[in-house]
């Protein structure tokens, strides 16, 4: 995208997923018997008991139906699909990429996983990982949306003509099913990120997301320190969020929380995300400055390594945000506008407003953005234009706090824990 900021592991991870080939015998893929949607593992096979055995790999371990290690080269990719039949739970594969890149393009402190379009032959992934899919997930009740997908896609596979939206699961000529593969990581977070979930799905728990220690801290008008220390005061008078957090939470891991909510509310506002309250996850990493320079490693453990124990390092949980693949499309329900996430926000990075503000007047403009977004995606033009409409949207709520004087930018984590101070910015709303 023009103006992203990919690294040279997101170029690395990129080259190396188009490089996997699922017709080598030493690339194996197996039905995911897990969640709601019909996805597939993709493993590298050149070590191992199964080293080099295709066929052995996919009749002995792809039965277990969830992600194995030891018997491969290492965690598996994952290759999405569309599916939104009746029964089935909403995925716009191209939602991941339109994450991806967006989020590289906002320069986001989160991590969204580096996707890439791939394509499979139709009647290869019908024989090797929807027929077993549709078998190891029948006559099980907690798989029995998962069955209701696979069920779906052996209908469309066999005949692309059953499945209504084709173009979103099959190429032009019908030969083959295409979607994103990606590389995920991480752990599921708690309450203190995702929510009590308390009040149930949809725009219940979208709320309760906003109470969460981050979130009031976000909401509160006060600057950031004393945000961060009111925020955490207020989220001891729930039990659940007491009980996960005590006394083990930072300021340094509240600004950097605060920071990936900033962005992940964003992210869900412009592509319409309706699943997003539980699905975040998290990487720890070791932080510490060194000569005033921020300095990470990940972190293995609790206890940091002797190479930079000197450093008085600080243990931060990482968000990464993984599941994306509920937004982008028109019938998707909205939680973040739903629930006015945008409009409570109170701290800013002054970055990410830049590049917010720039996005919004290049598609106002019809800019070399604009002509990106709609000739790399395959979106429909409605599906554009909901992407278009959100984004000024978005822009518009921001600038209106702005030019209210209540938005603060002094999100930047990495400053803090440098410096120890909050670094805060002043600058144009209309053009910053």
């Amino acid at each position: 995208m023009p103006g992203g900021v990919y690294s040279a592991e997101d170029r690395a991870q990129e080259r190396a997923l188009c490089a996997l080939d699922i017709y080598d015998g030493r690339v194996a893929v197996c039905p995911k018997l897990k969640s709601t949607s019909p996805g597939t593992f993709v493993y590298e096979l050149t070590r191992g008991p199964f080293a080099k055995d295709q066929t052995g790999f996919e009749a002995k371990v792809c039965p277990r139906g969830d992600i194995v290690v030891p018997e491969a080269d290492g965690p598996p990719a994952g290759f999405k699909v569309t599916m939104n039949a009746k029964g089935t739970s909403g995925t716009f594969a191209t939602a991941s990429l339109l994450y991806y890149h967006f989020a590289r393009y906002l320069d986001a402190s989160i991590q969204v996983p580096v996707s890439v379009y791939r394509s499979i032959d139709r009647k290869a992934h019908e024989e090797r990982v929807t027929r077993r899919g549709l078998e190891l997930s029948a006559g099980k009740k907690s798989l029995a949306m998962n069955h209701a997908a696979w069920q779906a896609l052996d209908a469309a596979e066999k005949d692309p003509k059953t499945y209504p939206e084709a173009d979103e699961l099959f190429t032009a000529d019908r030969t083959r099913i295409h979607g994103v593969l990606q590389h995920v990581q991480g752990k599921r977070y708690g309450p203190e990120v995702n929510g009590t979930r308390k009040s149930g799905w949809g725009e219940g728990q979208s709320r309760d997301f906003q109470e969460t220690a981050p979130f009031l801290a976000l909401r509160s008008e006060k600057p950031l320190e004393e945000a961060i220390a009111e925020g955490l005061s207020k989220a001891q008078h729930d039990p659940a969020l007491k009980k996960e957090m005590a006394d083990r939470v930072s300021k340094e891991q509240m600004a950097y929380w605060m920071r990936d909510l900033t962005e992940i509310t964003l992210l869900d506002y412009i592509f319409s995300q309706q699943d997003r309250v539980g699905n975040i996850d998290y990487v720890p990493y070791w932080h510490w400055a060194e000569h005033g320079n921020l300095k990470r490693q990940r972190a293995e453990g609790t206890s940091a390594p002797a190479s930079i124990a000197g450093g008085k390092p600080l243990l931060i949980k990482r968000t990464w945000l993984n599941d994306n693949d509920a937004g982008g499309k028109r019938k998707y329900a909205n939680f973040t506008k739903k629930t006015g996430m945008l409009e409570k926000v109170r701290h800013y990075n002054p970055e990410t407003y830049r590049r917010l503000v720039a996005l919004d007047k290049d598609f106002k403009g019809k800019g070399k953005l604009y002509a990106y977004v709609r000739d790399t995606f395959g979106l429909t033009d409605d599906q554009l234009g909901q992407v278009v409409t959100n984004t000024h949207q978005a822009a518009d709520i921001l600038r209106g706090s702005c030019q209210a004087g209540k938005l603060h930018f002094d999100l930047d984590p990495d400053g803090l824990l440098a410096t120890g101070k909050p670094v805060a910015t002043k600058i144009d709303c209309a053009n910053p």
